[in-house]
């Protein structure tokens, strides 16, 4: 990467992660284990009934990172009039030897797009564990939501998420394209107004061609030996059609997940017969789709207001 490319990057995600994180208005399980949690962010000078965000962070599906840092943004979208509930998952913990890097390359220790201790850096996602969660906490939402935010309307609902966040929205919207006899299937679709995905990780062959992450695809899937057999279970590029609105935001400098994963998963859907929107943003990497000072930020909160309003 050119240096002033590099310096740009870095500048972008130290602008992202100087929000302090933000208290949410409530919070409520959906399961027992400490990660099985939902925050929710109460909608600033609204009345009556809006549209419920759900938010789901990213950070490579790496312990490590956690929903606190995609609060600010949670907070932005609060005080853009939405709803938010934004979901915690079990994530992978072990260390593994490095291979090429965290989320980003030019991550500060303990960001999102670092890789940890030198030389090692944590496992990528929990299989089952991690699918496990997404699927029980939107099967709980509705419910939770009547009782933590109940001026959020779950009909009108929007599912949106970052990086690694982003594939777990797509693959939320996809649960009833899931081969039946996967015990996430849904006999329908999901109650959605839509998904907006931000730089998401969308097809796992194009990310793991690319090294994504460091190789964090095959990871989530348990390995080598495994990653083919539960590709058809969790790769939102091969869970096509959905029949639900679908809008990909993209930065067209994201050197964490390039462009290339997002116009995969966008062909992908185009030769399922279905379209997929593809915002491409000029001069943007990856961490401006989620920080509240970064144009890029008001660009995301109007492609879900488009879908949810």
């Amino acid at each position: 990467m050119p240096d002033d490319a590099a310096a740009r990057a870095a500048a972008e995600e130290e602008s992202a992660f100087s929000h302090p994180a933000v208290d949410p208005d409530a919070t409520a399980a959906y399961g027992d284990h400490p990660d099985q949690v939902i925050d929710f962010f109460a909608p600033h000078g609204e009345s009556g009934r809006v549209p419920l965000v759900v938010v789901l962070h990213g950070g490579a599906w790496r312990a490590p990172y956690d929903r606190a840092h995609i609060s600010p943004f949670a907070d932005y979208l609060a005080r853009r009039g939405f709803g938010v509930a934004s979901v915690e998952y079990r994530r992978g913990g072990a260390a593994i030897p490095a291979q090429g890097g965290g989320e980003g390359s030019a991550s500060a220790p303990g960001a999102p797009g670092s890789t940890g201790a030198a030389g090692a850096g944590p496992v990528a996602g929990r299989w089952p564990d991690t699918f496990d969660d997404v699927a029980a906490a939107m099967d709980a939402l509705p419910a939770l939501v009547r009782e933590a935010l109940p001026q959020a309307d779950p009909r009108r609902m929007v599912v949106t998420g970052h990086s690694a966040g982003g594939h777990l929205a797509l693959w939320a919207a996809a649960r009833h394209c899931l081969p039946a006899d996967s015990s996430w299937y849904l006999d329908r679709p999901a109650p959605l107004r839509g998904v907006v995905a931000l730089a998401p990780i969308a097809d796992f062959a194009v990310a793991e061609k690319l090294d994504v992450c460091g190789g964090a695809c095959r990871q989530l899937l348990g390995g080598e030996e495994e990653f083919a057999a539960r590709q058809p279970y969790a790769d939102p590029s091969l869970l096509l059609p959905t029949g639900i609105a679908t809008t990909l935001v993209q930065g067209r400098t994201d050197d964490v997940v390039p462009q290339a994963v997002a116009e995969a998963y966008a062909d992908a859907a185009a030769k399922a017969g279905e379209v997929v929107g593809l915002t491409l943003l000029e001069e943007v990497g990856h961490f401006p789709l989620i920080d509240p000072a970064a144009d890029a930020c008001a660009v995301v909160a109007e492609e879900i207001a488009q879908l949810a309003w």
